[in-house]
């Protein structure tokens, strides 16, 4: 029985082929499956070319895929672009009005099945039939879609979607696609990468959430508003992101564990804010998530050129950390310890995704929210000495972090130098001390940073190193690799600020030969790892299409990369 089936569904924006792909996701979670959600879409309400891949079977999926088992197409034009990805027994499934003359292609007359608002339930049933999913279980999330909304459309919309599914049963002979091996009734969520960055947010503590929305961020924000009540979280949608930072600031400096989220565009308007933390030592939670630019560029597509932006934006010197999760477990996870590092050395921290991840849905476990400590803001007021220095001169840079109105002392803060009371000063001593102060912090937090995830081969003679979202394809590719008798190891950075050398060397150095795969232009974080490791990686596969990794793209790009040795 197949294990791997890979069904596009491509069409316009405005034909409903989301919603098919959400319904058809949530039956094949629910009936025990695993999915992998990719998402390719233009930024307009209707019309451009969007696709919704859903990759399906019983094992678990690291990445999506090139080829096609089941292109359903709403319009001709997707027809055009993809039946060229059709894998060897891949089927297409199109309206008869402009479905191919082709074996492979199945010519649907989705007039005789129902009203023409209703084709993507038809089509609905029709998948959930090849698939081998029962139709009730097609119905129940159609029932839960519609049933408090539009109530009224139930029945036609089961009418509808019976009417495909017959269909199919009757006019289909390749059932090479029914699916087996599911387990129903497993307790899981089906979640994409902005919903568990969320999720970890609220189970960290995070109170306040100020934004403007921007392309691929904001379901970041729409998730925390779907639970905002429930968890006394304050959500405030700013003017732009210049108030949106500086909000979340004042959040912060008054008690309440404080985030912002938002793309590279959003981020160059927050950079003077994010300096302003960084002087008022203030703690806040930074989400960017990352999209091709320059300028408005592509702004559905994805990318992981913002590293060096994010990096370095806010002027002045003061310490920060990045993290860059690579799964959804981790957005959950990550999302807390950033909050928590941010709170303890009273600086921004910045979490690092990109529209692939933000809009790429699993199906997992639910998460325990008891393994997660919610952060607490400020310090003991009786832990305090009298008279109280916000900025005192410590030891480690952190100095003891009062919050106003909680008790008798006085909070003072500037954004300009400061002396240790917060009182404004010039003095080149006390300046000398305080950027000392501030920096020491990072002394702190380098002792905290995750050390990157080695797989494979202990003696690999190629190491595939990567950072953030490419951590699946990677992690397939190289499986690929090893079943073809290669010896081949990957080494993922979930944090890729700062960076120790002591964690990583030895693995880099072990190698025959290692290659850098990330998914912008000049290999950035290749760079940061030679800048701060001195361990030059000129070996690398870059991706800058908007397009995200898959295994077999890095399969053929490691086929282009020159033998150690050889000049790139």
């Amino acid at each position: 029985m197949p294990q791997d089936i890979n069904i596009v569904i491509g069409g316009e924006a405005g034909q409903g082929l989301v919603t098919i792909g959400q319904l058809l996701s949530k039956a094949l979670v629910r009936a025990g499956y695993e999915i992998l959600i990719t998402q390719s879409y233009h930024s307009r309400i209707r019309g451009g070319h969007n696709t919704f891949a859903i990759r399906t079977g019983t094992v678990p999926f690291h990445g999506p895929r090139d080829t096609i088992e089941l292109l359903v197409a709403l319009n001709a034009e997707t027809v055009a672009l993809h039946q060229g990805e059709l894998a060897s027994q891949g089927l297409i499934i199109a309206d008869a009005a402009f479905a191919p003359d082709s074996a492979a292609a199945v010519a649907v007359p989705f007039k005789e099945l129902g009203p023409e608002k209703f084709w993507n339930t038809a089509a609905l049933g029709l998948i959930g039939n090849l698939l081998g999913l029962p139709a009730d279980l097609l119905f129940a999330g159609v029932e839960a879609t519609l049933g408090k909304k539009h109530p009224e459309a139930l029945a036609i919309n089961r009418e509808v979607l019976d009417h495909g599914y017959q269909w199919a049963a009757t006019r289909i002979t390749a059932r090479h696609f029914t699916l087996a091996g599911g387990i129903a009734g497993g307790n899981r969520l089906m979640l994409h990468g902005n919903e568990a960055i969320a999720l970890g947010a609220l189970a960290g503590g995070v109170k306040f959430c100020a934004f403007y929305p921007m392309t691929p961020s904001t379901s970041v924000v729409l998730s925390l508003i779907a639970h905002a009540d429930l968890m006394g979280c304050v959500i405030e949608q700013a003017e732009d992101e210049i108030a949106a930072i500086n909000m979340a600031i004042g959040a912060a400096f008054a008690g309440a564990p404080s985030m912002v989220a938002t793309s590279g565009g959003g981020y160059a308007l927050m950079t003077e804010g994010v300096s302003l933390a960084g002087m008022t030592e203030t703690p806040v939670l930074l989400v960017v998530a990352q999209r091709p630019g320059p300028a408005t560029g592509l702004p559905t597509r994805t990318e992981q050129g913002d590293l060096d932006f994010v990096l370095h934006g806010g002027h002045g010197e003061f310490p920060r950390a990045i993290f860059a999760p690579g799964d959804l477990e981790a957005c959950y996870r990550l999302t807390q310890r950033a909050l928590a590092t941010a709170e303890r050395y009273q600086t921004p921290v910045f979490l690092l995704t990109d529209q692939f991840l933000a809009d790429s849905s699993r199906a997992i476990a639910p998460f325990d929210p008891e393994q997660i400590a919610p952060v607490k803001a400020g310090a003991d007021p009786a832990s305090a000495k009298a008279p109280y220095r916000r900025y005192a001169i410590t030891e480690n840079g952190i100095s003891p972090r009062l919050l106003p109105g909680v008790s008798e002392h006085l909070v003072v803060a500037d954004s300009d130098e400061h002396y240790e009371d917060g009182h404004i000063t010039e003095e080149q001593p006390v300046r000398i001390a305080m950027v000392e102060k501030r920096l020491r912090k990072f002394a702190g937090m380098k002792e905290e940073v995750l050390a990157p995830q080695h797989e494979g081969t202990p003696d690999a003679e190629l190491l595939l190193v990567c950072w953030g979202s490419t951590k699946g394809p990677v992690l397939e590719a190289a499986a690929i690799l090893r079943e073809q008798g290669k010896k081949v190891a990957t080494l993922h950075f979930a944090q890729v600020w700062p960076l120790i050398p002591e964690q990583f060397l030895d693995l880099l150095g072990s190698a025959s030969k290692v290659v850098c795969i990330e998914g912008n232009a000049t290999g950035q974080f290749a760079r940061l790892l030679r800048r701060e490791s001195g361990f030059a990686l000129p070996h690398r596969v870059l991706r800058y299409d908007g397009l995200p990794f898959t295994a077999q793209y890095i399969i053929d790009q490691l086929g282009q990369v020159p033998a150690q040795g050889e000049n790139p």
